[in-house]
């Protein structure tokens, strides 16, 4: 089993927003007792969901769970940056197209109690890896081992590849930074996100700064019963 480092940037940054993700892994276990696999999505591309995946996942890690870090969106990961080994790591792609067997894929990291596995290489046919029954099987498979798991998605705004992950987890959150889409939109994707079946969770909104919220700058997103809210960097 490989071995994984958290690139020393990154887990300075987690650091620094401890309490933010200890807040929102707090209010998924007041869900309930079943949420145990979360999606996490976004309506477009650089809004900060797998920031906010890694983050959530070490804060469960932190709590004393053993928990997993799926790199799902195999379109276009940007895990690379988070992550970083020493040698070849197998991911999702490879277990889903038979060339690997799971225990390959999965990671462990320089975080006690999280382990990962990254997406793998490119696929040329990504939907149809997510929709084969091996994804259904692999899932099922991995909830038996670990406490949680969060599962990064791409963004649903762009294709139906969360749509299907989400059917496989037990919940869904939304990632939106400040500014950068429509509520319209927001919404859209939440809908889209409820009509897997699969419980949604609510929106975190990111790449917030607090002090301008004295002003009533973000004050358009308040009805989103947001999870927490995290500075702007």
């Amino acid at each position: 089993m490989a071995t994984l480092e958290i690139v020393k940037t990154k887990l300075e940054a987690m650091h620094d927003a401890e309490e933010y993700f200890n807040a929102l892994s707090t209010n998924i276990q007041l869900s309930g007792s079943d949420i145990k696999v979360v999606a996490i999505s976004s309506v477009q591309p650089n809004e900060g969901k797998s920031t906010i995946s890694t983050n959530l996942a070490t804060a469960f890690a932190r709590a004393g769970y053993r928990t997993l870090l799926i790199d799902a969106d195999i379109r276009n990961s940007i895990m690379t940056g988070i992550f970083r080994s020493q040698g070849r790591v197998a991911g999702l792609t490879e277990v889903l197209s038979g060339k690997d067997e799971l225990t390959q894929a999965i990671a462990t990291t320089d975080y006690p109690k999280l382990d990962v596995l990254l997406s793998g290489q490119i696929s040329p046919n990504p939907t149809g890896l997510l929709q084969s029954k091996n994804f259904e099987i692999i899932m099922n498979a991995l909830r038996n081992h670990y406490d949680y798991i969060i599962v990064d998605t791409p963004p649903i705004g762009m294709v139906i590849d969360a749509a299907i992950i989400a059917q496989r987890c037990d919940g869904s959150i939304i990632v939106t930074a400040a500014g950068a889409v429509s509520r319209k939109s927001v919404q859209k994707a939440k809908e889209q996100l409820e009509q897997t079946g699969t419980p949604f969770l609510g929106v975190v909104l990111n790449k917030f700064d607090i002090e301008l919220e004295k002003y009533g700058s973000y004050g358009n997103y308040g009805n989103y019963g947001n999870y927490g809210k995290k500075k702007k960097r």
